[in-house]
């Protein structure tokens, strides 16, 4: 299933420098989860000791060129959080459990997301991917938005390290700007300073929700 495929002018890069970057993924990806697989059977107990309902959160996302896939996250909301449908995640948001307060401030909720790396869906560094949902709106009210596309998603981004929290459609227009300006300059330098970026967030808890 495809969303909506990117147009976006960016020149082709080399295969073997793709290739050295999905290499790079994979290591860290491995790396990642050696070390942080006890923080994750911890925080499944944690969210099973609180109620019941599923450990682990499977929700569809958009990926490289429009491509839909599942994505994984520790489950840090309601069994019933969006029996409503598809809402944008607020400031205090009522339908965050207890334990998944904790998970998101910390962004332990984000670690399963190491397993779509591993699987080629997603790149440690990179757009954020967003719901189907979302993203057909977004493509409506945001000219170019669908050309965040021409690369894989992240766990972590130039936007996410840039910009607060975004839960509205002017907030994925400003991020956009970011996303796109990684798009057409991503090299090894700008994934270092992404990644100390990302240690910051996580450190001060900026921007969770």
């Amino acid at each position: 299933m495809t969303v909506a495929a990117p147009d976006v002018d960016v020149a082709p890069r080399p295969a073997a420098r793709e290739g050295l970057r999905r290499l790079a993924d994979l290591a860290m990806a491995t790396i990642a989860l050696v070390v942080t697989a006890p923080l994750m059977v911890a925080a499944a107990v944690a969210i099973r000791l609180e109620g019941a309902g599923p450990v682990i959160y499977r929700q569809e996302r958009v990926g490289l060129n429009g491509a839909v896939f599942t994505l994984f996250k520790l489950r840090s909301m309601r069994v019933d959080a969006e029996a409503a449908g598809p809402v944008w995640a607020a400031a205090s948001d009522g339908r965050v459990t207890r334990v998944g307060r904790l998970l998101r401030l910390s962004r332990v909720d984000e670690l399963p997301q190491i397993f779509n790396v591993l699987r080629g869906e997603m790149s440690f560094i990179g757009p954020r991917p967003e719901r189907p949902f979302f993203v057909a709106q977004l493509i409506e009210a945001i000219p170019g938005y669908r050309d965040r596309a021409v690369v894989k998603p992240g766990i972590t981004g130039w936007a996410q390290v840039s910009y607060p929290y975004g839960a509205s459609i002017e907030d994925a227009r400003r991020k956009l700007d970011f996303d796109l300006y990684y798009v057409r300059n991503r090299n090894i330098s700008l994934d270092l300073r992404i990644l100390l970026g990302t240690v910051r967030v996580v450190l001060l808890q900026v921007g969770a929700r």
